[in-house]
């Protein structure tokens, strides 16, 4: 049987799991990839296109067929034509050495050779130190200048282009200080020598029929979190109908391994071993299927309230090219709110909303003076997590001073409705462990259609969705794009209308 091809992402795959690899090959569909994972792909062919003019003109040579995949040949092909031509900058630059095949970024001419630059949508300071967090792109980086090197090239040094987090925009967008450039010959250097015995490994699994026996182990979640965990959980005889170490509160990976290997899987062979406070409740609640409610813990959070009483929350998008003025690669960018107001203990509940209009311009400015319209000076507001909440205000009072007066009162008086559930006052077995609001409301609520994330339009359920289709609606058909401002109103709604019922719900259980 002809041996299957490897690439650059195939082989890093491999350098994590090979496991993961074989399972990517064979059983595709194991995979759980989620939504942000998804918005990372986009963001990395985003700012792959970008960089392509870093260092001025360029030639790309990709390459597709009619059924829309790549025409590697022809890739390969052009590479040469235009290495020969003397081009300077080669965007997927093609090379197929025997079995390996891999296209870089940017491939520039140097005075005696040729320079790799591998394009990342990760965001570090432009400075040196990095290191600790640059060396898992470093097998990448490292197979393409192997396979270079065979193929007869010389290769003079390896850079990582990633974008810079130092970066604010004023005008017009500045490549070169948008962009860091990382020389990674070093940290290349030291997986270099690795790569023909780990790439012939790679094939050789790529190749083979049986399914590999990997157990658990740190490679799971390092250098990235593996698609195929659950799948690897399951074959391993941990069950996922039932908690288990894995689902324990705010346990390291490493610390669920440990339990792992020694055999104690389910929460009660956990029962007896040194737990947190809330991790043993959590395990208690669980196996006794018992609420826990400190109702006095509960009520001294609830004494701190009072009327009227606001109940805010943010919708954001974080791009990682950055599209206004003052804005660095990925900073939070608010663009909607909702509100819930409920002036006295008899008052019907009024609702407001903001939603930017979706022509792409700034929305903070508009954002920002509309709430200050809708939040009054002194008033007790409520959010769920507060630190997002109020990182968000805090933001646009540096960038408005001139509102910086009023919307800084209304982070100083946010109050945070996640306490009483992060402080252990309120745990049901339903939460398995998390105290997201998306976890407690259907934990204490769980027969209210009214309040299921999944009922609404399937256009925003999340707030992943919400980051991702906004910025989109500028460039959708009137009535389509009607639908989706729709579908992020009533989403962002029910995320004010959630905290309403856990408060009530709170209230209801000490009696106030």
């Amino acid at each position: 049987m002809k041996a299957k091809r490897l690439s650059k992402s195939r082989y890093t795959l491999f350098c994590q799991c090979p496991k993961a690899l074989w399972l990517k090959e064979n059983k595709p569909d194991e995979a759980v990839v989620d939504a942000s994972t998804e918005a990372r792909f986009e963001s990395g062919s985003e700012v792959g296109d970008l960089a392509m003019g870093l260092f001025g003109d360029f030639v790309e040579v990709t390459t597709k067929r009619a059924d829309g995949s790549l025409d590697l040949a022809a890739m390969v092909e052009k590479t040469q034509q235009e290495m020969g031509k003397g081009t300077e900058n080669i965007c997927e630059a093609s090379f197929i050495y025997e079995n390996n095949f891999c296209a870089v970024d940017i491939l520039r001419k140097t005075n005696d050779g040729w320079a790799i630059y591998e394009v990342k949508s990760s965001s570090f300071p432009e400075f040196d130190g990095q290191e600790a967090k640059l060396d898992k792109y470093a097998p990448d980086i490292a197979y393409q200048k192997w396979v270079l090197s065979q193929c007869g090239i010389h290769v003079t040094n390896t850079y990582l282009v990633c974008l810079n987090s130092d970066y604010v925009r004023q005008g017009a967008l500045d490549l070169q200080q948008l962009f860091a450039v990382i020389d990674m010959r070093e940290l290349v250097e030291n997986e270099y020598l690795k790569v023909p015995a780990q790439g012939g490994l790679a094939i050789k699994m790529l190749s083979q029929d049986e399914e590999p026996d990997t157990d658990l182990s740190a490679h799971c979640m390092k250098p990235y979190p593996c698609a195929f965990l659950d799948y690897c959980k399951r074959q391993h005889g941990i069950p996922d109908d039932e908690p288990t170490v894995f689902d324990l509160y705010r346990m390291n990976f490493t610390k669920k391994l440990e339990h792992y290997h020694a055999g104690r899987i389910l929460f009660n062979d956990v029962r007896e071993e040194s737990l947190s406070d809330k991790q043993q409740m959590q395990v208690e609640c669980t196996l006794n299927d018992t609420e826990h409610i400190d109702v006095a813990g509960i009520r001294e959070f609830l004494n701190n309230l009072s009327y009227p009483l606001y109940f805010l929350d943010f919708e954001t998008l974080q791009q990682p090219v950055p599209q206004y003025d003052g804005q660095r690669p990925y900073q939070q960018i608010t663009f909607q709110y909702s509100l819930h107001i409920k002036e006295s203990a008899d008052a019907p509940y009024q609702h407001k909303e903001f939603l930017a209009p979706s022509d792409g311009q700034d929305p903070r400015r508009s954002l920002a003076e509309q709430l200050c319209k809708d939040i009054p000076l002194n008033v007790c507001t409520l959010a769920y997590n507060k630190g997002f909440e109020c990182g968000r205000i805090k933001e646009l009072a540096t960038i408005y001073p001139d509102l910086a007066v009023h919307l800084l009162n209304i982070r100083e008086h946010i109050q945070d409705l996640l306490i009483p559930f992060q402080s252990g006052y309120y745990y049901v077995p339903a939460m398995h462990g998390s105290f997201s609001i998306k976890s407690v409301l259907p934990a204490l609520f769980p027969d209210e259609p009214s309040l299921n994330y999944h009922n609404l339009d399937e256009r925003c359920q999340n707030g992943g969705n919400a980051m991702t289709l906004f910025p989109l609606i500028q460039h959708m058909p009137p009535e389509e794009a009607a639908a989706s401002r729709e579908a992020l109103l009533r989403y962002c709604e029910l995320d004010t209308w959630a905290m309403v019922k856990v408060w009530e719900k709170l209230k209801e259980v000490t009696k106030q």
